[in-house]
């Protein structure tokens, strides 16, 4: 498991929607667009050049890195307060879970049973959590949707 892509809160960003398939897509786009030599045509077409260059920057860079790489919003109050704090993770700090998290907890139904594995059974297994959804190509945008299985 790559480290740098947890993130405070307890969401792995290796499970991201964009990470696992808007920029898988957007390269296969970019690349598509190319062969077809829309680079010499982009200009042409109203918005062409800003969704070109946004669209190239994407397919050759990604769009983000973990909140702890530098990524993601830098006025997330759990990211501060983790950082603040010290904690590498907010399951880990003795006042989670606070205030902070539930607006998380309603958008991202996995993380409150995510973060008691990790609590509870360490990072190693929490890992192996990530890792299996990961295998089956989950994602935090498939709605989170807890599967029998992931009860470790």
């Amino acid at each position: 498991m790559k480290t740098e892509y947890t993130c405070f809160c307890g969401l792995y960003c290796g499970n991201c929607a964009v990470k696992v398939k808007v920029v898988p897509a957007s390269k296969a786009l970019y690349e598509e667009m190319k062969k077809a030599r829309f680079e010499e045509v982009i200009h042409l077409i109203p918005g062409g050049d800003p969704f070109w260059s946004f669209l190239k920057r994407m397919a050759e860079d990604g769009i983000c890195n973990s909140c702890k790489a530098g990524g993601g919003d830098i006025t997330c109050q759990v990211r501060l307060c983790a950082k603040e704090k010290g904690v590498d993770m907010c399951a880990l700090c003795e006042s989670y879970p606070c205030e902070r998290f539930e607006r998380l907890f309603a958008g991202h139904p996995t993380l409150k049973h995510d973060n008691s594995v990790l609590r509870d059974k360490g990072m190693e297994e929490w890992a192996i959590l990530q890792e299996a959804r990961q295998a089956r190509g989950f994602t935090y945008a498939d709605n989170d949707v807890i599967i029998e299985n992931d009860w470790t």
